[in-house]
């Protein structure tokens, strides 16, 4: 007589016998990751520092307020319904994303202003109505944006680049769209309008590049909000991240929190598992890390030896600049401020030389121009009834510049000016509103993420910092070593770091054929 196997004992043997990955992280690229290792078949543990999932995507309440900690939108939400149908789930059934229009608005000292909007005529009529004669060379750039979209995002940044014969297939086709132009300088191809050249070149300090010398390939973002929108996760992106965490668990996954791993362990020259800061071991037959590229390298493989990505290779790389951010609740203003909507860029009297003080010269200068989110116009959770959300984002440099800014000593006197830049330009009367307040600077990135010199961004995308350059998906320092996120290919932003997952979920073997071997 035979008997009958229930699917669900058996399934539930499978996974305790199956092959083990460690993921470093619960960032969005790390979670990204597990649920990719846990749709092969692989038992997953995520081991993450923080108090809850999502890493810079998080978030932090005080008195009633949600203050979103990082990326405020989803511009590429396919790469998501790509990710949940990967692991057999419907992305739309389990997260609320709203499109926003406007995009953003952006504000120039003079009181003009641009508004971004999806719809292609309406952005036209943006454009002539600031220069009318430039209005056949937004129709180019888009064009031309497409071009980079179709090449740079669908095509490479959805494979892995770890070979070099990768690298070297491409280069013609770099060459024919001039990734040695720079953003801005493309922009300066076609718009003559000072405004217009920021308006269609400021998208690489979104993803920590500077926009007078990152690759013009990065252009496709304005393609991506064209073609796909411009979203907001009802909850803020920590919504997307819980939700991710889910999957992971239904999938059989562990993911802890308060777990800090302080080192990568190799047995036999191959990644066999890490350490914790308070001693236990987690063995793994595969690790993946999605703790920032350059402190994975730096302290989680400071025992051993580099071909690469050694110290002198790290510390003479170009690093994104740091972030200054200030989060603040206010009481009984959400009828308030009409004209302020949920995204709005306040741009100060320079553009180039501000970005030089910040990536170039390390300067902290005495003007600013700030990326200010206000998450209550578009989810009232964001705040007490009739209070309203706000966090005012400063580009500055980070804290490895010869001339380092001591945050602890300057931090208040510096938001101190940010209040002051938002009340004359943006929120009058803002300072007798306030309820609540936090402060992160670069000191902040670097205690709270581990990331190296306080970086919002890890690396920054230069020509010679992508593709091919950057960190790999798959480690050449180590055998069963995997890297995921912002400071590995295809680099930072939403869309970046889960397509990272995407990669490597191309590159780890099946969880079957790990168990075969």
């Amino acid at each position: 007589m035979l008997t009958r196997i229930d699917p669900t004992l058996q399934q539930a043997v499978e996974r305790a016998t199956a092959p083990h990955a460690v993921v470093i992280g619960a960032g969005l690229g790390g979670l990204a990751s597990a649920m990719r290792l846990g749709a092969k078949g692989y038992r997953v543990t995520v081991l993450d520092r923080l108090e809850g999932p999502g890493g810079r995507g998080s978030a932090i309440w005080q008195n009633g307020h949600r203050f979103d900690l990082g990326p405020t939108i989803v511009t590429v939400p396919q790469v998501f319904r790509d990710l949940w149908a990967a692991c057999g789930r419907d992305f739309e059934a389990e997260v609320d994303l709203r499109p926003l229009d406007p995009f953003y608005e952006i504000r120039w000292p003079d009181g003009s202003h641009f508004t971004a909007r999806q719809d292609t005529d309406a952005m036209r009529a943006e454009v002539a109505r600031l220069s009318p004669p430039d209005a056949k060379g937004y129709d180019r750039f888009l064009k031309d944006s497409e071009a980079r979209y179709l090449f740079g995002f669908e095509d490479l940044g959805r494979r892995s680049m770890h070979k070099l014969w990768d690298l070297i297939k491409v280069l013609p086709t770099f060459g024919m769209l001039r990734a040695d132009r720079s953003v801005y300088g493309h922009a300066a191809k076609r718009f003559r309008d000072e405004r217009l050249r920021m308006a269609f070149s400021f998208h690489p300090l979104f993803i920590g590049g500077d926009p007078f010398r990152v690759t013009s390939m990065y252009i496709l973002v304005s393609h991506l909000e064209k073609e796909f929108g411009v979203h907001y996760a009802m909850g803020g992106v920590e919504a997307i991240a819980k939700a991710m965490s889910d999957v992971v668990q239904e999938q059989g996954g562990l993911v802890r929190h308060k777990a800090e791993v302080d080192e990568i362990l190799v047995k036999s020259n191959r990644a066999a598992g890490v350490r914790l800061t308070g001693g236990e071991v987690v063995a793994a037959d595969v690790v993946v890390s999605n703790a920032d590229a350059g402190h994975t390298y730096s302290h989680l493989m400071r025992n051993v030896s580099r071909r690469r990505w050694t110290a002198p290779r790290l510390k003479k790389s170009r690093w994104s600049m740091g972030l200054f951010v200030w989060y603040f609740g206010t009481k009984g203003t959400r009828g308030d401020w009409a004209d302020v909507g949920h995204h709005t860029i306040l741009n100060g009297p320079r553009y180039k030389g501000l970005v030089d003080d910040i990536f170039i010269k390390g300067h902290l200068a005495e003007d600013m121009s700030l990326y200010v989110h206000r998450p209550t116009v578009t989810d009232p959770t964001a705040a007490p009834d009739g209070d309203d959300t706000f966090y005012a984002l400063s580009p500055v440099p980070h804290l490895g510049h010869d001339n380092g800014v001591e945050w602890t000593e300057i931090a208040e006197r510096y938001r101190a000016k940010v209040q002051a830049v938002l009340e004359d330009q943006l929120l009058p009367g803002l300072g007798g509103k306030i309820t609540a307040s936090e402060v992160f600077t670069p000191e902040t990135f670097r205690d709270r993420y581990l990331s190296p010199y306080g970086t919002g961004f890890s690396l920054e995308p230069r020509i010679f910092q992508s593709a091919w350059f950057r960190p790999h998906n798959v480690s050449e320092e180590l055998e069963g070593l995997y890297l995921t996120g912002a400071g590995t290919h295809p680099g930072a932003g939403l869309p970046g770091v889960v397509s990272s997952a995407e990669v490597l979920g191309q590159l780890v073997p099946d969880a079957a054929e790990v168990k075969a071997r």
